[in-house]
């Protein structure tokens, strides 16, 4: 079974592609039922539907492919719940010839992209009026025209085709920068061009904001064309959004804002479409300059948490709840008001994990309690949360993590604002479309149905529970549990989140049955327009002790949902604790699926399907996300939050990072990540995600030293330097956050990038080293490892 080719149709990777009909087989298993869904994934063929669905009248689901249809009643029987749901009247011709999209077998996902007509109070559509239906050539790209449609439909139809709101029509998203005025005044410099840069091309009706701090929070009145006027906050208080309206003197609107109506924003200065504020805004950028004086023996005073509760204020004061980001570019710790992190006298040394564990990190609980009511206040307005943290000392994006990931916000740790890093990373996330609208998504929610006999146990990732409940939702929760729906204030086509489920011992399942899960996103695209991916998967049902159970396990999908888990305990547990659990889980997992005589280790073995799994536990128990004794809070932070969004094959790649070698012999070879892969005529090209790295085995670095390869006779030499440079490249270009590029020689100090990888599979303690470099650990190396898994697995 291709598991990678069924992503690329589903969008979905399950642990277990079948399941057993009992609770206690299930509980056997070891690895939990979960599914590793990328909601927004692009298929190979994704139909898009200019309607609405057609949804089950009792369970909510949407019709789909295992729907059976009656033609002769113009009736659709739900293979959820089995209710029968009459087809509306557009649906009259219906046949097995004549299906819409939605009905292909070959089509497990499909996106809906009603567009409906607002309100005539804001109506955008009364200036060019439709009169007929479109003719299918109208229609954009990949957009499926059939017969299906109501009157209504054809409108949206039209409307979608037409797009009246063009990039410069109607409120876009909003977006508030949040400047760190206590940087460097290079920093600042290389910063602003960056932002001067990014105001060029943002889309005329998109919502600009600017809020810069120090020891004083600055919002910045940019409706205000006489001169430069800000509202000043004291950086030590916390205030809340209605006092920040009140300040602000935004008028309060009482109206109701309805399902699909384009937001009315009140008058003010501090909100303004980019068209109407540029030169505002530009002007602004330009004058921040750097406000601190250098003072022997303290640091900069920074009012971080009260700048964000600012620009969060604002937002809410205009009732942005649409799509709007709050950006915060810091280069250093916050040292005042809420949400500090360490005190500006720099005898207070930056808090460690040690610290943090014994309770000797005198602002982090206070902090984190101060950024979890923002992360709910970011929550309910819809409000994602960017850090840009660049600096060679912690920020304080351990405090910050809560309120960026259940945001759904990007987060990057880079050394400097003149980075490539830096670049690259923030021009991305301000990419646009053909039609000229940016690239983000916001205001998601995520619902989940399935067929009654599969509960829903929770979910984990940049996603916060509705707390909707109905008979599927199980009552044993796993992280965001105890609902059916789920909110995203923003996804990309990247973000993945893992589902965990249970069997129901409410009724007898036959095995042989099918079960069907359908996943309904719901999100605004960057014109702030309402589209819905719906994706249904089916799976058997397996009699316990089924074959086919070990035939449908996906090793690399378990080992994903294992690191989300495992790093869930590590928040509230020691690493000791959470390795211990990890073993204890491996041990009894060999123990079910290994072949062996008991009481023989020689005889233990596991077939190819489980082959793997013990090699990636034994290189998740040694990562940063769960050993953080060489990593700092804030990286650690980082490095845990990229991994809770991931999909499988970038999860994999963070556990076990992958190894190129490249040589004379031939062409560039995997070779095992192990410290035995390093020779002297060898260049290795490393990637953990975080980092790509090209290492020259210490007679190329001789050779590239005496200049061989600018010698013309030495062109093979060349274009061996030449290789793994091209693929890095390729890689760093491809991978959002950039990651760090390292280039490092045999023995040299930044090659311990790449040692602290791999398996120590020769030591100091060795005896037999056969020429080979040496790696001074106390760790045990992956055979050791594997040695002791087999004698505890065979003592059943």
């Amino acid at each position: 079974m291709d598991f990678l080719e069924l992503e690329a149709v589903e969008g979905l990777r399950w642990s277990w592609n079948s399941w057993p009909t009992s609770k206690s087989e299930v509980s056997s298993l070891i690895i939990p039922l979960s599914i590793m869904c990328t909601p927004l994934m692009q298929p190979p063929e994704l139909p898009i539907v200019p309607c609405d669905p057609l949804n089950c009248s009792r369970c909510d689901a949407v019709l789909n492919p295992y729907a059976r249809l009656d033609y002769q009643s113009r009736i659709w029987h739900c293979p959820f719940c089995s209710q029968r749901n009459p087809f509306p009247r557009s649906y009259s011709d219906i046949a097995d010839t004549n299906l819409p999209a939605k009905l292909f077998p070959t089509y497990s996902s499909v996106e809906y992209a009603p567009a409906h007509v607002p309100s005539s109070s804001n109506s955008l559509l009364s200036r060019a009026p439709i009169t007929s239906p479109p003719s299918s050539s109208s229609l954009p790209p990949r957009v499926l025209s059939s017969s299906f449609s109501s009157s209504s439909s054809l409108v949206s139809v039209a409307a979608a085709a037409a797009d009246p709101r063009g990039p410069g029509l109607g409120p876009g998203p909003a977006l508030v920068f949040v400047v760190d005025l206590s940087s460097a005044e290079d920093e600042l410099r290389a910063l602003k061009k960056e932002l001067l840069l990014v105001m060029e091309q943002l889309p005329e009706n998109t919502l600009v904001g600017l809020v810069t701090f120090d020891s004083m929070v600055y919002v910045h009145d940019l409706g205000y064309s006489e001169c430069s006027k800000v509202i000043l906050f004291h950086g030590d208080r916390e205030v809340s959004s209605n006092q920040t309206r009140q300040f602000l003197n935004i008028s309060h609107a009482h109206h109701q804002l309805h399902h699909g109506q384009t937001p009315v924003v009140p008058k003010q200065g501090y909100l303004l479409p980019i068209s109407e504020c540029e030169f505002s805004i530009t002007a602004a950028i330009e004058e921040i300059h750097c406000m601190w004086k250098y003072t022997s023996g303290r640091r900069p005073l920074r009012s971080t948490g009260a700048a964000i509760s600012a620009a969060l204020g604002v937002l809410e004061s205009c009732q942005i709840n649409t799509g709007s980001r709050i950006m915060v570019f810091t280069s250093g710790p916050a040292t005042l008001g809420p949400g500090v992190v360490v005190d500006s006298d720099l005898a207070q040394a930056m808090r460690t994990h040690q610290h943090i564990m014994n309770g000797h990190a005198r602002h982090h609980e206070k902090s984190c309690s101060f950024y979890k009511r923002v992360s709910k206040r970011l929550c309910d307005a819809s409000v994602v949360l960017d850090l840009f943290a660049c600096s060679l000392d912690q920020v304080g994006a351990a405090e910050l993590r809560e309120p960026v990931e259940r945001s759904g916000g990007f987060m990057i740790l880079a050394e400097s604002f003149e980075s490539d890093q830096f670049r690259k990373c923030l021009r991305h996330l301000f990419e646009r479309d053909d039609g000229g609208y940016l690239k983000m998504n916001f205001d998601a929610t995520i619902e989940v149905v399935t067929t009654k006999d599969v509960k829903i146990c929770g979910a984990l990732g940049p996603c916060v529970s509705l707390r909707k409940k109905n008979s599927l939702v199980s009552e044993s929760e796993v992280g965001e549990g105890g609902t059916c729906m789920w909110k995203l204030n923003t996804l990309t086509d990247k973000t993945c989140i893992a589902f965990f489920f249970q069997v129901s011992n409410e009724q007898k399942i036959q095995p042989g049955s099918a079960f069907l899960i359908q996943f309904i996103t719901r999100y605004r695209q960057g014109n702030l327009g309402i589209r819905k991916r719906v994706t249904t998967a089916a799976r058997r049902w397996v009699g316990n002790y089924s074959t086919d159970i070990a035939a449908g396990f996906d090793q690399e999908a378990a080992a994903s949902v294992m690191a989300r888990l495992a790093i869930l305990r590590a928040e509230t547990c020691y690493a000791r604790d959470v390795i211990r659990w990890l073993d204890d889980t491996l041990i009894r997992f060999a123990s079910k699926f290994g072949d062996y005589v008991p009481e023989d280790p020689s005889t233990f073995r596991l077939s190819s399907n489980f082959s793997l799994y013990p090699q990636f536990m034994f290189h998740l128990r040694r990562s940063q996300f769960i050993d953080v004794c060489n990593t700092t809070p804030d990286e650690t932070a980082f490095f845990r939050l990229m991994l809770n969004r991931e999909g499988v094959v970038g999860s994999l790649i963070m556990i076990q990072p992958t190894l190129f070698q490249y040589s004379f012999d031939g062409p560039p070879v995997p070779v095992l990540l192990d410290i035995r892969s390093i020779y002297p005529d060898v260049i290795l090209l490393f990637d953990s995600y975080f980092h790509v790295v090209i290492h020259y085995g210490s007679k190329i670095t001789q050779w590239r030293k005496l200049g061989y390869d600018r010698d013309p006779n030495h062109e093979n030499f060349r274009k061996l330097l030449e290789a793994p440079e091209l693929d890095a490249q390729q890689l760093v270009m491809e991978r959002v956050p950039v990651p760090k590029f390292i280039r490092c020689d045999q023995h040299s100090s930044q090659a311990r990038f790449l040692l602290a990888k791999l398996n120590p599979s020769v030591t100091q303690n060795s005896t037999y080293t056969d020429g080979s470099d040496v790696v001074f650990t106390d760790d045990l190396s992956l055979q050791v490892f594997l040695d002791h898994l087999q004698v505890l697995a065979v003592q059943g």
